[in-house]
């Protein structure tokens, strides 16, 4: 694992978002195409304002998330509405949605037909993911109904996942495909999620799942 610190988080989020591009192109130089992962919430908002506009050949990425609710895309809490917002915008509207949701009362019901999609395009070119203070990533939550399976070296690629303090279920790509992104990075901003990012490489991966995919990982900080 190595860390980058930043002297604010306006740099930080100008230099990850070069970063990517730069790990995207280098991509699409010996590939057909891409896959960028990234995270939901409110930290990468900047990010993906930034890298949206990128000059790449964004007609040959494809884009998902690391983790998804489980809320139709109109629904304020979907991170799929987020990332069409502020990521699938400017240059990168030419991009490819690779969805984590579809029309279906569980999860379970319709993994099959997101695994089917999902696996063609793996794997992950490019991962951005977040850290929550609990030091949970994607959805992989501590004490989650699931984590275990999440967890296994024989993971499937999706794991529906309930707990962790979600009102609502939750798919989420599992450790393992997580761990085989070929360019991996983590962006986590303030102190408190410093500590926890440090606590968790001394606990049980159950405790701290982020823990799971630190190897050869980037972490981005700033205060």
């Amino acid at each position: 694992m190595n860390i980058i610190d930043y002297p604010d988080q306006e740099m930080l989020a100008i230099n990850l978002a070069n970063i990517l591009a730069g790990r995207l192109r280098a991509t699409l130089d010996h590939e057909d195409r891409a896959l960028l992962v990234v995270p939901g919430g409110s930290t990468p908002g900047p990010i993906f304002d930034d890298l949206c506009d990128a000059d790449l050949d964004w007609s040959r990425v494809d884009v998902m998330l690391s983790d998804e609710r489980w809320v139709p895309e109109v629904h304020v809490r979907s991170n799929t509405r987020l990332i069409r917002e502020r990521l699938l915008t400017g240059r990168a509207a030419r991009a490819r949605l690779v969805p984590l949701y579809a029309k279906a009362d569980n999860p379970e019901n319709v993994l099959p037909e997101l695994e089917a999609v999902i696996a063609p395009a793996l794997p992950i070119s490019v991962l951005l993911l977040g850290m929550g203070s609990d030091m949970h990533t994607a959805s992989l939550f501590p004490g989650a109904d699931r984590i275990e399976e999440a967890l296994a070296r024989d993971a499937p690629i999706l794991v529906p996942m309930r707990g962790g303090g979600a009102p609502e279920p939750r798919v989420t790509l599992s450790a393992r495909v997580l761990n085989e992104a070929i360019s991996k990075h983590l962006v986590i901003t303030g102190q408190p999620k410093r500590a926890a990012l440090e606590r968790a490489r001394g606990l049980p991966h159950t405790q701290a799942p982020v823990g799971a995919v630190l190897s050869d990982m980037t972490v981005h900080w700033a205060e």
